[in-house]
C-alpha cells in the first residue's frame, strides 16, 4: 500500500511539474514581462490606491505614480536623484513592501522621465533652475497634503533630491512627519574631492594606468574657487562606478538601468526619451548643484532620519556623517547600510523597508496618521 501511494504521489508531482513548466514559459516581449510584473504588484485591497497620472505643478503637467494598500496610511513622497535620474521606472523592484505601510508617491520631476516626455523641452529649458525645482517640490507637497487630507507627510530625498528635501524640512517643518535623506548632499564640493581621492586610490591600488592617467588629467578636481566642468565630472564618475563607489560590489549601474525597461508605468515612448531627460536635466543643473554647500542647514524643527551607505562615494558618506553630528532636531537618527553605496534601496531593499518602518513610520503612528 505504501509503495502504491508513493508511486501515485510521485506521478501526481511529476504531472504537476510538467503542467507548471508548460504554464511558466518565459515572456515573449517587453509587454508580456511588464504585464506579469504589473499583475503581481497590483493593489487589490479595498482601501488601496494605484494610479499613474499627470498633475499640474509649476505651470506644466508633471507625472506621478501613487501606490499603497491603504490610503489612510501616511504619504511618503520620493524625490529622485540626478537631476533627471528618475526612480519611478525601478520602483517595481524595491518599493512593493513600502506600500503596505505608506502611500508612496514617485514623482518624475521637471525635465525628467515621463514629465520630460509630456512637455516641450524648449519651453521647459529656461525654467530649469534650483529655485523653480524647489518651488515645484513645495507645490507637490502641498498638493499631496490636500489630496489625501493629511496635515503632514514624509519626504524622502535621494541624492539631488536630498538637496530639495533638506530645504523643505528647513522651510516647512510643520508639513512633515519627518524628513528622510538617502545619499544626503551636504558640502557638495568637499564630497567631490573625497570622491576623486577614493577613485584615484582605488586605481593606484589596482595599478590601472588608464584610470590613473585620466583622473590625473582633471586634477586638482573640485578645487576651491575652480568651476566644476561637466566632462570632468563624467570622467570621474566613470571610474568611480568602476570601483564600486556608486553601487557597492558592482562596476556600474547597468543592472538598475536594465530594470527600468520593465517599468509598468513607462510606455515604449517614455523609455525612448528617458535618458534624453536625464541628459537634459543634468546638463543644465548638475554642475551648479555641485557647487552648493547644503551643510549650512544644521538646525531643524522636524525629525531628521538619514540612511547612509557605508561605501557611498558618489555622495560622500563620511561628509554626510560629519554634517549629521552637528544637526540639531527634535529627533534624529543615522542608519548605516553596511553593504551599500549610493543606491541603498536597490542594494539593500529589505533593510530599507525595515528601517523606514522602524525609524520613520512611528512619527506618523504617534500622530494617529495610520490605517486602523
Amino acid at each position: 500500500m505504501f509503495q502504491r501511494s508513493s508511486r501515485l504521489c510521485a506521478a501526481l508531482l511529476a504531472g504537476l511539474s510538467i503542467t507548471t513548466l508548460a504554464g511558466a514559459a518565459g515572456p515573449d516581449s517587453r509587454a508580456d514581462a511588464v504585464k506579469i510584473i504589473a499583475d503581481m504588484r497590483r493593489i487589490v485591497t479595498p482601501q488601496g490606491v494605484e494610479q499613474t497620472r499627470a498633475v499640474r505643478i509649476g505651470g506644466i503637467d508633471q507625472w506621478i505614480s501613487v501606490r499603497g494598500t491603504d490610503r489612510r496610511n501616511p504619504v511618503l513622497l520620493f524625490l529622485h536623484g540626478g537631476p533627471g535620474y528618475v526612480a519611478m521606472p525601478t520602483s517595481w523592484y524595491f518599493q512593493r513592501g513600502w506600500e503596505e505601510y505608506f502611500t508612496v508617491v514617485q514623482w518624475d520631476q521637471r525635465g525628467a522621465g515621463k514629465t520630460y516626455a509630456a512637455n516641450d523641452p524648449a519651453r521647459v529649458a529656461p525654467t530649469m533652475t534650483r529655485a523653480r525645482m524647489l518651488a515645484d517640490a513645495e507645490e507637490m507637497v502641498a498638493f499631496l497634503r490636500k489630496e489625501f487630507g493629511k496635515d503632514r507627510i514624509f519626504v524622502l530625498g535621494h541624492s539631488w533630491g536630498s538637496s530639495l528635501g533638506i530645504q523643505i524640512a528647513q522651510r516647512h517643518p510643520d508639513w512633515l512627519h519627518a524628513y528622510i535623506g538617502i545619499g544626503q548632499v551636504t558640502d557638495a564640493m568637499e564630497s567631490e574631492r573625497r570622491s576623486w581621492q577614493y577613485t584615484m586610490d582605488a586605481a593606484r591600488k589596482e595599478g590601472n594606468q588608464d584610470a590613473i592617467r585620466e583622473l590625473a588629467s582633471i586634477a586638482p578636481y573640485a578645487a576651491p574657487g575652480k568651476p566644476l566642468v561637466l566632462k570632468d565630472l563624467y570622467l570621474q564618475r566613470k571610474w568611480l562606478a568602476r570601483y564600486g563607489g556608486a553601487v557597492y560590489g558592482r562596476t556600474g549601474t547597468d543592472a538598475e538601468s536594465a530594470a527600468a525597461k520593465l517599468a509598468p508605468e513607462y510606455t515604449d515612448a517614455d523609455l525612448k526619451t528617458m535618458w534624453d531627460g536625464t541628459e537634459f536635466s543634468s546638463s543644465r543643473m548638475l554642475t551648479d548643484v555641485l557647487t552648493q554647500d547644503f551643510s549650512v542647514y544644521t538646525t531643524f524643527r522636524c525629525p531628521i532620519v538619514i540612511f547612509n551607505g557605508r561605501h557611498d562615494y558618489n555622495v560622500s558618506a563620511s561628509a554626510t556623517a560629519e554634517w549629521f553630528a552637528k544637526v540639531k532636531a527634535p529627533s534624529k537618527q543615522l542608519v548605516w547600510f553596511e553593504d551599500s553605496a549610493h543606491e541603498i534601496f536597490n542594494e539593500e531593499p529589505g533593510k530599507t523597508l525595515v528601517s523606514l518602518v522602524r525609524y520613520a513610520r512611528p512619527f506618523a503612528e504617534k500622530a494617529g496618521d495610520v490605517a486602523p
